[in-house]
């Protein structure tokens, strides 16, 4: 697999050819983009944590209207609520940064439906993460204020220090350590890192559920070295822009490269 640098140019590049296409800080563009990928990251975000939909079944209910007999209410709800989360994501992708109040409203729009006592708090019990070897490094629900203050902080001062692919997934690690919520984190942190994504002018990172595995680990182990972490991401980036250039009829060649792309493979 290339190096994360390697990784990042390529991304850069990628973008680089798809602005001369759409630049995304259109109105009109980021409204094509939302609409484009709101049923498939709505889908592939939920299939990560265990919704039973299906991709149709998904698209059914968001354009349509329509529920899907036999499947579980908190399934329909989770699609219904993640598109409202998604939709309020896009909303924001002229502000600067990301704040609490922003991943905190996220969180709201998702879960009310689920469990509106909860939906858009930050949790009062303590959580632990299925299968993690980092349990007690999650901070205590009384620390929570704190830590989320201290995210606020990083957001403002570091989000244009950083490569912005690599300030997304850094700030999907950060988040998900600190699980503010008593549910959903998971799909917060990838809106959240979406988000950050989209404001930088890069389509979102949809990360499929075919390789949940690899997900989960690079996550896992990004409480220690978060450099796996990165290239999944940035790799995942890149997949998305290279299905993008395919709608958009931008020549890619048998490597997967752009005519104006570095030659990695």
């Amino acid at each position: 697999m290339a190096g994360l640098d390697e990784l990042l140019y390529k991304a850069d590049s990628y973008k680089a050819e798809i602005d001369k296409k759409r630049p995304f800080k259109d109105i009109d563009s980021l409204k094509k983009l939302q609409d484009f990928y709101r049923v498939d990251f709505t889908y592939t975000s939920n299939a990560l944590e265990g919704n039973s939909l299906s991709l149709s079944e998904t698209k059914v209910i968001l354009e349509d209207g329509i529920t899907v007999g036999g499947k579980p209410l908190k399934d329909i709800y989770e699609a219904v609520g993640h598109a409202l989360a998604y939709d309020y994501m896009f909303s924001l992708v002229q502000r600067d940064y990301i704040s609490v109040i922003d991943i905190c409203k996220m969180h709201e729009l998702f879960y009310s439906m689920i469990d509106s006592c909860n939906a858009g708090k930050l949790r009062k019990e303590n959580v632990y993460i299925s299968g993690s070897r980092n349990n007690d490094k999650i901070p205590e629900h009384v620390n929570l204020p704190a830590e989320m203050g201290k995210l606020e902080g990083w957001l403002r001062e570091d989000h244009e220090k950083i490569h912005p692919v690599l300030f997304a997934a850094e700030l999907h690690v950060k988040l998900i350590q600190i699980h503010p919520f008593i549910d959903g984190n998971g799909r917060i942190c990838r809106l959240v890192m979406n988000m950050a994504l989209v404001q930088n002018g890069y389509p979102p990172a949809i990360i499929p559920p075919v390789i949940r595995a690899e997900y989960i680990e690079t996550l896992e182990s990004s409480w220690i070295n978060s450099q796996p972490f990165y290239k999944f991401i940035a790799q995942q980036v890149i997949e998305t822009e290279k299905d993008l250039m395919r709608m958009l009829r931008i020549p890619l060649d048998a490597n997967g490269n752009s005519r104006g792309s570095a030659r990695f493979y």
